[in-house]
C-alpha cells in the first residue's frame, strides 16, 4: 500500500473513531427521551438511511441475492439474527449508560473491548497468544477488579459493553458480506420489532413524537445516519491501513467519551478508577505493541540470544 493510500486510510478511520466519541453528546441531546424509544429508532431508521445507501452504492441487488441464499445457508441467518441481537444490546446499554450518567464506565467497557474479543478468539476460534498478550489479560483483570473495589459492585455496564459487541465481532466472522450490507441485513432483523413498537407507543401517547418539539422529532429520525455514517468511514478506512496501526487508532472514541464524562458531563473519577484506567490502558498498550513488527522482531531477537 502507498502512502497516500495509508493516509487516506487513516483519515477515514480516525475520522470514524472520532465521531463514534463524539456521539454521546448526540444521545444526551435526547436525554428527554427513553432508551428503548431511542433505541427502536436508531433500528428503525439505520435500516431506512442503509436501504438509501445502497441503492446509491448500487448495492441492493448483492443484498436480495445474500436474501435469497439464506434459504439454503441456515448457519449465516442464525449468525445474522445473534449479530441483530447483540448489537441491539449494545447500542441499548450504551444509551442508558450515556443518559444516565454513566459515560466513564461505558468508556471503560470499549477500552476493555479489544481485550474481550482476543480472548473470545482464544476460546472460541483457538487462536495462540505470546506472553506479551498474556501479560496484557493479567493487567485488565487488575484494572477491572480496582474498578470493582471503586464502584462496591462488578462495572457491569462496562462488561456488558465490551462482551456484546466482543461476541457481536464473533458471529459477523460467520457472515461474509460486505460491511454496508451487513448493517442493513442486522437491522433489518430487528426493524419489525422496532417499529411495532413505536407503533404501540404512539398509540399509547408516550411517544416522544407527541410530547415534544420537531428538534427531538429530527434528532430521532436522523439516529440513522449517525449510525451508519462512522461505520462507513470505517469499513473505507479499515481495508487501507495494517492492523497494528488500527489498532491505536481504536481507542480514540473511548478516550473522547472518557474526557466528555469527566471535563464536560462532570461525572466522578477518583484515584482508584484513574489507577484502573492506568492499568487498562497499560494492557492495551502492552497488547497493541505485541502486534507489531518491531515488537516480533525483538522478541526473536531475545529468543536468540537466550
Amino acid at each position: 500500500m502507498g502512502d497516500k493510500t495509508i493516509r487516506t486510510g487513516v483519515y477515514q478511520a480516525g475520522f470514524s473513531y472520532l465521531l463514534w466519541g463524539l456521539l454521546p453528546i448526540y444521545w444526551k441531546l435526547l436525554g428527554n427521551v427513553g432508551a428503548i424509544e431511542i433505541l427502536a429508532n436508531r433500528v428503525f431508521w439505520s435500516f431506512i438511511f442503509m436501504l438509501f445507501v445502497l441503492r446509491v452504492t448500487k448495492k441492493l441487488s448483492p443484498f436480495l441475492d445474500i436474501l435469497k441464499s439464506f434459504k439454503s445457508e441456515r448457519k449465516q441467518l442464525y449468525a445474522l439474527a445473534i449479530a441483530s441481537i447483540l448489537i441491539s444490546i449494545n447500542w441499548f446499554v450504551y444509551i442508558w449508560a450515556v443518559n444516565s450518567g454513566q459515560m466513564i464506565e461505558a468508556s471503560l467497557g470499549y477500552y476493555i473491548n479489544p481485550l474481550v474479543s482476543v480472548v473470545l478468539g482464544l476460546v472460541v476460534l483457538k487462536e495462540r497468544l505470546n506472553g506479551a498478550q498474556y501479560a496484557s489479560f493479567a493487567l485488565a483483570l487488575i484494572g477491572v477488579a480496582i474498578i470493582s473495589v471503586s464502584y462496591g459492585r462488578i462495572p457491569w455496564i462496562a462488561l456488558a459493553l465490551a462482551f456484546s459487541f466482543g461476541l457481536y465481532g464473533l458471529a459477523k466472522k460467520l457472515i461474509k458480506v460486505d460491511s454496508a450490507v451487513g448493517l442493513t441485513l442486522e437491522t433489518m432483523v430487528a426493524t419489525p420489532i422496532a417499529a411495532a413498537y413505536l407503533l404501540f407507543i404512539l398509540e399509547d401517547g408516550t411517544s416522544a413524537f407527541l410530547h415534544f418539539g420537531i428538534g427531538t422529532h429530527l434528532l430521532l429520525a436522523c439516529t440513522g445516519a449517525a449510525t451508519a455514517l462512522p461505520l462507513l468511514l470505517f469499513a473505507g478506512g479499515v481495508q487501507k491501513i495494517p492492523l497494528s496501526m488500527l489498532g491505536f487508532l481504536q481507542y480514540i472514541a473511548p478516550t473522547i467519551s472518557l474526557m466528555l464524562g469527566i471535563f464536560v458531563y462532570g461525572e466522578n473519577f477518583n484515584g482508584l478508577q484513574l489507577l484502573s484506567f492506568i492499568f487498562i490502558w497499560s494492557a492495551l498498550t502492552l497488547y497493541s505493541l505485541s502486534r507489531t513488527k518491531l515488537f516480533s522482531s525483538l522478541g526473536m531477537k531475545i529468543r536468540k540470544h537466550s
